[in-house]
């Protein structure tokens, strides 16, 4: 039905998922580029078994890979919903919390922009699905959305293996972060104190 731009080489481009885990924790997503040290985390492996076992109803088009050079994006959208024409993204979530993040948003506005380049119309909002309410959440994309996706991309492109990203801001994601062991917040902290400097970390040892 639709296919993006192809591309040669896909180290050029960047996983709509991997705008998450950066906006998540960049320094997390570090590890996980560079140094694979990281395991498949539960909420990953419990989110594609949900996937798996998802239920086909209605106009809806499931997990269509999309791929544009121009954006330097690609990624699979969960659903496509087809309704008088229009083409609408979801984006499930386990969501125990019963809400969503920023993060999330710019994933879905992620997958907006792809799928306008895709079919050539804008595409202007979409819906977050949370599994643990049974509900969705419309979600209309701005103009900040999509800039601020512009700007992640071009963060992750340059990113240098060289180059340690600084420790959160909210030293409470750390406290079950699979990367903790390599990423050693506490201890960088009482031995390179300036790389808590305006951190969430700064004053916490």
């Amino acid at each position: 039905m639709m296919s993006g731009s192809s591309v040669a080489d896909h180290d050029e481009i960047v996983h709509v998922s991997a705008l998450n885990e950066y906006l998540y924790c960049p320094r997390r997503f570090y590890y996980q580029r560079y140094h694979d040290e990281i395991g498949t985390p539960y909420e990953l492996v419990d989110g594609r078994s949900k996937h798996e076992n998802a239920a086909h109803r209605g106009d809806w088009i499931n997990e269509q890979y999309l791929c544009d050079t121009s954006l330097s994006l690609h990624g699979k959208i969960d659903i496509i919903e087809s309704e008088d024409g229009v083409l609408t993204p979801i984006e499930r979530k386990r969501a125990e919390s019963g809400g969503y993040y920023t993060n999330d948003e710019i994933q879905l506005a992620a997958y907006c922009m792809l799928l306008s380049k895709a079919i050539g119309e804008p595409v202007n909002f979409g819906y977050i699905y949370l599994y643990s309410t049974d509900q969705r959440h419309s979600v209309r994309i701005t103009e900040d959305h999509r800039q601020a996706v512009n700007q992640i991309v071009r963060k992750i492109q340059t990113m240098s293996v060289d180059e340690i990203p600084t420790l959160t801001d909210n030293p409470s994601k750390c406290e079950a972060c699979s990367a903790r062991e390599y990423c050693m917040p506490k201890e960088t902290t009482m031995l390179e104190p300036d790389r808590a400097h305006g951190t969430g970390w700064e004053g916490e040892v």
